[in-house]
């Protein structure tokens, strides 16, 4: 779990970034100095949500306070926040909890969880831990992204991968709308837990080492996962098109299955005789 300050500093971090990412227009504002018409300022949002502008400064300059749960439901109205968005403020202000299970540390799938993973045979899939390492996976997956087999343990982490091997963002046809998806995903679920030690190394390494990371990073991006359409361009099997699923065993809630499935007959004939 973060420590209280980190949790208030994200809080208001996250507050902060979407309150100058937001339209005046939805709002029905005139532009701002200078004909801006993007973000409100703290004065329109205290009115917004009936909170004083004091109250509110102090939520975004992360000050030691104890809102109300009534107080962050108003601002996240005032906001326009998402279902997730505003479980993610309730969540660091300690009134939601967190994602299932303790986010405790998982180096390795259990085997009952990677006897299942092979049992899914052609349908690529793999075990993540809560920090997202990548904690078991399939021969259909490794057929997928061979790299997985061979990356060292510091670095078979999703969110490592995604923004640091080549070869994964050669692989996504999306990469760039992948890449903040699975931040803003990763972060919903990490957000309560950022200030412990494994999260904040994993957190720190990519800053440093990814300015495509560092940006997305700042935009304080939070969503849920979505069940959806995914195209890989595979470099021996050409163009494959999955959907993707999530699901959690319920003896083993700190890990998530994340499982591909063909959505056509082309992609289903050329993975299937890839051998």
């Amino acid at each position: 779990m973060a420590t209280n300050e980190q949790q208030r500093k994200e809080l208001g971090a996250f507050l902060r970034a979407r309150r100058e990412q937001l339209d005046r227009v939805a709002y029905g504002l005139p532009p701002a100095g200078r004909g801006r018409t993007v973000g409100l300022r703290r004065e329109e949002i205290s009115y917004l949500s009936g909170v004083s502008v004091t109250w509110y400064t102090w939520l975004e300059q992360g000050r030691d306070i104890n809102p109300s749960r009534q107080v962050l439901d108003a601002v996240a109205t005032a906001l326009h926040l998402t279902v997730t968005e505003h479980d993610y403020v309730l969540t660091l202000a300690g009134f939601a909890p967190s994602r299932p299970g303790g986010g405790e540390a998982v180096e390795t799938a259990p085997p009952h969880v990677q006897r299942f993973l092979d049992a899914l045979d052609e349908h690529p899939a793999y075990a993540l831990a809560p920090d997202w390492g990548i904690a078991g996976w399939n021969s259909a997956y490794e057929a997928l992204y061979p790299n997985v087999a061979t990356a060292i343990a510091e670095q078979r982490n999703l969110l490592w991968l995604i923004f640091m091997d080549p070869a994964v963002r050669a692989l996504l046809d999306d990469w760039d709308d992948t890449s903040r998806r699975f931040l803003a995903e990763f972060r919903a679920e990490a957000g309560p837990r950022l200030g412990d030690p494994r999260y904040r190394d994993l957190v720190g390494r990519l800053l440093e080492s990814s300015p495509d990371f560092r940006e997305r990073w700042e935009s304080h991006g939070v969503r849920g996962f979505e069940s959806r359409e995914r195209v890989f361009q595979h470099p021996t099997l050409g163009r494959l098109v999955f959907e993707h699923h999530q699901m959690r065993p319920s003896d083993q809630t700190d890990i998530q299955l994340v499982v591909y499935t063909a959505t056509d007959a082309v992609t289903r004939q050329r993975f299937l005789g890839r051998s």
